[in-house]
């Protein structure tokens, strides 16, 4: 607290001379009730090498928390650190946070979204909340979420790739038709190389156990979770909780034009791109895909 009552002080002085003004130093340090001997001491010192070293570090957690789009908590901060070098505990990032008056979002947790419409015993749970999968396109989960506009809601579909937690395709829309499932299954087809078995995995809502999507998933091996257990599908749900939390929550969203360029701008230019996940090792889910392909080619050279 003095420390701050030294430096409005000093800058106020500095502005006063700047413009030709005299100020009172002394009756400024009065009117505020701290010593004189002690703003001098204070005016007069030379910062330490820790003290220098904890200002720059300071600075690195403040662009990282910023290029997070202000999200990250300690954990991610110091994994981030780590890259560069720094030797540093989350500990130590989570204390600079707190004096610096930053923190990350904090996350609810998720809610029921959609409800079961089929309870057929037909229905399987094949992947069996196994959502570690070793290589991509062995697993797909889908869900549908609400997001709230002026206009009424509009609904995302999204598509992940458990491997690397990639949205790998996602579609808006103002209804809920199936159509909007199997549009978001389309294109996930065109930008994916299926060459070996996947499972899709989702809830038992409508459009997932309608005709039209069991047509366009003929390919694929169906996972439904089980009746009224939304926790076997809960990395796409954690992630639409994540990207209103991180990001949607902080606009009063207008209409579906401006939900679509929200959700484009966090997904393309962030989420898939930027933002660290502690399942990738600290990696963007294209980064750690990128040093799967790497380390996969370089394995088959070395056996061919």
């Amino acid at each position: 607290m003095t420390e701050a009552i030294y430096l409005e002080i000093s800058e106020k002085t500095e502005t006063a001379k700047k413009a030709g003004r005299r100020v009172s130093v002394s009756g400024m340090l009065k009117f505020l009730g701290v010593s004189r001997s002690g703003y001098l001491a204070w005016l007069h010192h030379v910062p330490s090498d820790t003290e220098k070293r904890r200002k720059a570090v300071k600075a690195k957690i403040q662009d990282i928390y910023d290029d997070s789009k202000q999200n990250y908590g300690a954990p991610k901060i110091a994994a981030e650190l780590r890259k560069t070098g720094e030797v540093i505990s989350e500990r130590t990032v989570g204390t600079y946070m707190r004096q610096m008056g930053i923190r990350a979002q904090w996350s609810k947790p998720w809610t029921i979204t959609t409800k079961d419409s089929d309870f057929s015993t037909e229905l399987q749970n094949i992947l069996d909340e196994q959502f570690n999968p070793d290589r991509p396109n062995a697993v797909w989960c889908s869900d549908i979420t609400y997001i709230w506009t002026i206009d009424g809601f509009v609904y995302l579909t999204s598509i992940m790739d458990l491997f690397s937690r990639k949205i790998i395709a996602w579609t808006l829309s103002e209804t809920l038709e199936v159509s909007c499932v199997i549009d978001t299954i389309n294109k996930a087809k065109a930008r994916r190389t299926i060459d070996q078995p996947l499972i899709i995995h989702s809830d038992r809502g409508s459009q997932y156990v309608a005709k039209e999507y069991k047509k366009a998933t003929e390919n694929m091996q169906r996972s439904y979770s089980k009746k009224a257990y939304p926790w076997d599908n809960a990395c796409i749900e954690s992630f639409h909780s994540i990207i209103k939390r991180e990001w949607l929550n902080r606009f009063k969203i207008r209409d579906y034009k401006q939900a679509y360029r929200l959700i484009f701008e966090y997904l393309e230019a962030f989420y898939n791109t930027k933002r660290i996940h502690s399942h990738c090792d600290y990696m963007s889910p294209d980064e750690f895909e990128r040093v799967y392909e790497k380390s996969h080619t370089k394995a088959e050279l070395l056996a061919g």
